[in-house]
């Protein structure tokens, strides 16, 4: 009989898959994903590259109805190369410094109000052949890194994928916009504990902002409302926006 395994299963080939690449690290020396360097999975040479100021960003075009994004790097050399070791290669000490990077963006993006993150999510399928959910984790250290900087921020996974969608790469803005179209949904009781509440949507990277659009078109029309929005990375093909930060509310 086929089927997928069970949750128990899952876990313990992901925990036998951490364990081999921790005695790879071992073994063979753990190097930084910027450099090379052995020592540390991020060095104190490329680390600061996580460390830059918050900035307003936006595709070109911009997708109807994108929130205010910001950012704090652009997605090429060591914020590329650890966003993609942490998610497709289960680097996940580099958890820490991404969190904290997505934490300076949502200070930037809630002017330290009160605000709920809500992380864009990935379908069961993806998360199965990665074996772990890396934007969950590194929301979960953002929300951390901004509690213990004194900003009121709570986690609320209210988004849900409801139809498989096809591969984005290589899709322009338009093919990923129609690609997305009716792919998120609204936990049903996430409408309730939102009412009233400012959220900010969450992901790592913005490429042409298909993903947020339509995630915030979702939550709007179920009455939930999004201020902005935080990411890790944009990519270099977009450009600063000269606007200002978002305002009250």
């Amino acid at each position: 009989m086929t089927g997928h395994p069970p949750p128990a299963a899952r876990l313990l080939a992901y925990a036998d898959r951490l364990v081999r690449d921790d005695l790879a690290d071992l073994v063979l020396g753990c190097r930084c994903v910027g450099c090379g360097r052995p020592g540390r999975a991020l060095c104190g040479r490329c680390a600061p590259a996580l460390r830059a100021p918050a900035f307003r960003t936006e595709p070109d075009p911009v997708p109807p109805g994108l929130p205010p994004v910001w950012a704090v790097a652009p997605y090429a050399g060591v914020p590329r190369a650890a966003l993609l070791a942490h998610k497709e290669r289960g680097r996940t000490s580099l958890a820490g410094p991404l969190g904290a990077a997505l934490a300076t963006a949502v200070a930037a993006a809630t002017s330290r109000r009160p605000v709920v993150l809500v992380p864009i999510p990935s379908s069961t399928a993806v998360t199965r052949r990665r074996g772990h959910d890396p934007l969950s984790r590194i929301v979960v250290r953002a929300a951390r890194a901004a509690r213990r900087a004194g900003l009121p921020v709570t986690v609320r996974s209210a988004l849900a994928v409801r139809r498989r969608v096809a591969d984005q790469a290589g899709l322009d803005a338009r093919a990923r916009r129609a690609n997305l179209a009716g792919a998120f949904a609204v936990r049903s009781r996430s409408r309730e504990l939102l009412a009233g509440r400012a959220v900010l949507l969450v992901d790592d990277v913005l490429t042409t902002g298909a993903t947020l659009a339509e995630a915030t078109r979702v939550l709007r029309a179920a009455g939930v409302h999004v201020r902005a929005a935080a990411v890790v990375a944009a990519t270099r093909r977009r450009h600063p926006a000269t606007a200002p930060g978002p305002g009250p509310g």
